[in-house]
């Protein structure tokens, strides 16, 4: 038995339909959880199986990386004139935005409908969060039509409540690291095994290069069920150099701009999405559309620059403003090698960090320290986060300048009264990262 994690990401809504819907499906969440599919097959039994009557399913797993895929995977798709559904999570602003259908986000009130219908088929009984919201997602996804359906994975694979889909047309493994450990343990050998339990049988299992250790358990995990295995550096491959992807597979080659999503580790993500899209037969995508999904493909909260909105207006004059929902490590690896390939080489950045409890702040901030000039710590709105007071110290002790302010906002006004970093970068949290993009007036569309 595991505790439950914190019930519903946050989620409400401004329309009070919907917010007094979701404060309900929360009430319903069980106060610890066994990890099985039970709960919600019987729940999708009672709702006509939806999930047995959709459109071709693209599954995505991974710990980080896992919604650019998603953004690419449909910019592609949709680029080759096909209707898509995806779903993914967590939202940053409002709920809705987990739910895009054919191309829209879901509207407040079909959202609210279909929360009381499933809620009612429910008739009282402790389902988590995820599964109820999941059973509402697939059941939008059922009932209008569309080409294709792109399904993150909320967290791990295995026990997912989007692993109720029993035959995809292709599966997805990004990078895999330590997060979430109270849920999934502390072996990243272990991760790996949980989240490559989305592969299904007779369907290909794209996956990032991994690890040896790491790679021999997604191997046996893919074995299990008899998925044919598709590891970057096998029949498929990715490099970039003279500013341009270059990808290729049995089928050919292809030579790409690089993605408009930024940061190295982007290349890598756009690179799993092609190899999706490439080793399926089902829809057909052209090379035009992938040149030209990939280069489109927008995901807020990844290194998003802000270049207009109420918080963009508190920059000191020279300063550039980027977001990153990013919080463990590896993410801090990632962000790092973004501001290294930025800055200048005497310049460092500004971090303004907030982190929810549980989070490895002193391992995230460790590859960000030696390109960052300074940092302030924030709380996390609503949330249980870790003191500021904390951060602040765990920065001070990898070296940085370090303290703390009340807000986001107030934090960008102490710094216009001094010299302007080059970069300022709101980093730790997606649930701060909604915040930001809230205050800013730049909510995900």
């Amino acid at each position: 038995m595991s505790r439950a994690p914190i019930v519903g990401d946050g989620a409400q809504a401004d329309d009070p339909a919907l917010d007094a819907v979701l404060r309900r499906a929360m009430a319903l969440h069980p106060q610890s959880i066994d990890l099985s599919l039970d709960r919600l097959d019987a729940l999708l039994a009672k709702l006509g199986d939806p999930h047995l009557s959709l459109p071709p399913v693209f599954h995505v797993a991974g710990t980080n990386g896992k919604g650019s895929v998603t953004a690419y995977l449909r910019a592609c798709l949709e680029a080759a004139g096909h209707k898509v559904h995806a779903y993914t999570s967590p939202h940053l602003v409002n709920f809705n935005e987990r739910i895009r259908l054919a191309g829209r986000l879901i509207a407040d009130e079909p959202l609210t409908a279909l929360l009381e219908e499933v809620m009612t088929a429910n008739a009282g009984s402790a389902i988590t969060f995820f599964e109820l919201t999941t059973a509402a997602a697939l059941l939008a996804f059922a009932r209008t039509p569309a080409d294709a359906l792109v399904l993150e994975v909320g967290l791990g694979g295995r026990f997912d409540a989007t692993n109720v889909i029993r035959s995809p047309i292709m599966t997805g493994l990004t990078h895999i690291s330590l997060d979430h450990q109270r849920f999934l343990g502390n072996d990243v050998t272990k991760i790996a095994f949980e989240k490559a339990g989305i592969a299904k049988p007779g369907v290909p299992l794209v996956t990032a290069r991994y690890p040896s250790a790491m790679a021999h358990r997604v191997a046996a995990a893919a074995a299990d069920v008899g998925a044919p295995l598709m590891p970057r550096g096998s029949t498929w491959d990715a490099t970039f150099y003279q500013r341009h992807l270059h990808y290729r597979d049995e089928a050919g080659t292809l030579t790409l701009n690089p993605p408009r999503l930024r940061g190295a580790h982007q290349h890598d993500n756009a690179a799993i999405a092609l190899a999706m899209l490439r080793h399926q037969e089902t829809l057909a995508v052209p090379e035009s559309a992938l040149k030209a999904g990939i280069g489109w493909a927008e995901w807020p909260a990844r290194l998003q620059r802000l270049e207009s909105g109420a918080l963009a207006q508190l920059l000191p004059k020279g300063a550039a403003l980027y977001l990153d929902g990013g919080h463990n490590p590896a993410a801090g690896r990632a962000i790092g090698g973004f501001l290294r390939r930025e800055l200048p080489p005497e310049a460092g950045a500004h971090i303004i960090l907030g982190m929810i409890e549980g989070k490895d702040a002193a391992g995230f901030l460790k590859p960000l320290t030696h390109r960052a000039s300074g940092l302030t710590a924030v709380p996390v709105s609503g949330h249980a986060c870790q003191p500021p007071e904390g951060i602040a110290a765990a920065a001070a002790a990898e070296g940085l300048t370090a303290g703390t302010a009340a807000s986001v906002p107030d934090a960008l006004r102490a710094l216009a009264s001094g010299p302007p970093p080059p970069i300022i970068l709101i980093c730790g949290s997606l649930y701060l990262a909604g915040e930001v993009l809230k205050a800013n007036g730049t909510p995900p569309g």
